[in-house]
């Protein structure tokens, strides 16, 4: 009890002398995913938090309360109490043309969607595995909701292992037999007959239509793994069957890859599509083995430096306190480059074998991600895997890349004083 009382009487006396939280984000930070859910919890509060961008990994700063103060050391995220003055001397030093610093407003805290399936899966999802550590609340939708119209209500969708193709993630030559694969089957076949259509390929296309929309009119689209190539898949192969017998009962287009239509797609364009239903892949997006020649050892890929004051959007989400970041696989690992579209953003890439890892782009008034890979603290994530025990991992620049997109709709620029 009286340890306590000291340290409330600690708080009062430091908040009485004080006037701003700082919370670092460069390698003096101890628990760098835990302090961007201290910042959406500030959020949730009503209260505004200042992300400094490029300034010591992309730090926040707030107006002191002892509330918030309290919340960093119960959750263990490093900060400092700063005064007025020194505030001040940071908004000066950012504001100067010649730093490549800028401030960041965020006002409003999003309201998050995870795009999955209600049933349980036979593996993990990094995003649900990063929120719920750095305790940010999110929803777990999956096509009904997005069919019956609610993903109005959200802000931010993400999407992982998924399979918006109708080929349930090609894993019918591995996995055909397996109940859990089996259950996925049904369930998809189910909802699909209860929209009314006749194959899953159609309900998925359905779905990834209402998606687009969804980030046409304002929404935020974030997108790991399989999600991403299948995705864009989907969109091309429009009006045509790319699934074989196994699949949706009857054999495949054989002209479907002529038929393309690659104007409908976010990200990818020119890609071959992989005909053979027992090939583990989806097209030559993937810049998958052995192909990569790369190993766990020498596998990274380099962020790029974005202009905070004049590219204000890629800078907020290649925040980070290291500008190389661990290589990892997924069913979708990486992008072949010379297969992205060229008003694409590329915001992480492994130059060396020509692959994209880190995408980005604008669609109407909203906006989407792409990020290749699995787990970026697992390099090769497997099917039954244990997930990833992220009190290991605090300061993942990995994650943290997923973590800035979770803040990123929360952003309005904000005017500096001359």
């Amino acid at each position: 009890m009286r340890g306590k009382i000291l340290l409330f009487f600690l708080l009062a006396c430091q908040g009485a002398m004080a006037n701003y939280i700082f919370i670092p984000m460069d390698d003096r930070q101890s628990n760098h995913l835990k302090a961007y859910g201290i910042a959406y919890w500030v959020l949730k509060m009503d209260m505004e938090v200042d992300w400094l961008l490029n300034y010591r990994g992309g730090s926040f700063m707030c107006k002191y309360h002892p509330k918030i103060q309290n919340e960093l050391v119960v959750r263990g995220v490093g900060y400092d109490i700063i005064s007025d003055a020194q505030a001040n001397s940071i908004i000066a030093e950012i504001a100067s043309p010649a730093a490549n610093y800028d401030i960041m407003k965020l006002e409003k805290y999003p309201r998050i969607a995870v795009y999955s399936p209600k049933s349980k899966q036979p593996w993990d999802d990094a995003v649900t595995l990063v929120l719920s550590y750095a305790e940010i609340p999110y929803t777990v939708i999956f096509d009904d909701e997005v069919l019956d119209g609610e993903l109005a209500t959200y802000d931010w969708l993400h999407l992982h292992h998924e399979d918006f193709t109708g080929q349930y993630g090609k894993f019918y030559s591995n996995y055909a037999n397996m109940p859990w694969y089996i259950d996925q089957v049904k369930e998809a076949e189910g909802t699909a007959r209860k929209y009314g259509f006749h194959k899953v390929s159609q309900l998925k296309l359905s779905v990834a239509k209402r998606i687009k929309e969804f980030v046409g009119g304002g929404g935020f689209l974030f997108a790991m793994c399989s999600a991403t190539d299948s995705y864009d898949i989907a969109l091309a192969a429009d009006g045509i069957d790319i699934c074989e017998r196994m699949y949706d009962g009857d054999a495949a287009d054989p002209q479907a890859q002529e038929k393309l239509n690659f104007s409908n797609t976010f990200a990818f364009t020119d890609f071959r599509l992989s005909r053979d239903p027992y090939q583990y892949e989806f097209s030559d997006i993937d810049n998958n083995a052995p192909e990569r020649g790369l190993r766990q050892d020498n596998d990274y890929f380099n962020l790029f430096q974005f202009s905070a004051k004049w590219d204000p959007i890629p800078s907020m989400l290649t925040q980070n306190h290291s500008r190389v970041v661990k290589g990892f696989y997924g069913q979708t690992t990486g992008f072949k480059k010379q297969l992205v579209k060229p008003d694409v953003t590329i915001m992480g890439e492994n130059k060396d074998i020509k692959e994209a890892k880190y995408l980005h782009g604008v669609l109407g008034k909203g906006f989407w991600t792409f990020y290749g890979g699995h787990d970026p603290e697992d390099y090769q994530h497997t099917v039954g895997e244990e997930p990833t025990d992220l009190n290991l991992h605090p300061t993942s620049p990995g994650y943290r890349l997923i973590l800035n997109n979770i803040l990123f709709p929360a952003a309005k620029k904000k005017k500096q004083k001359t």
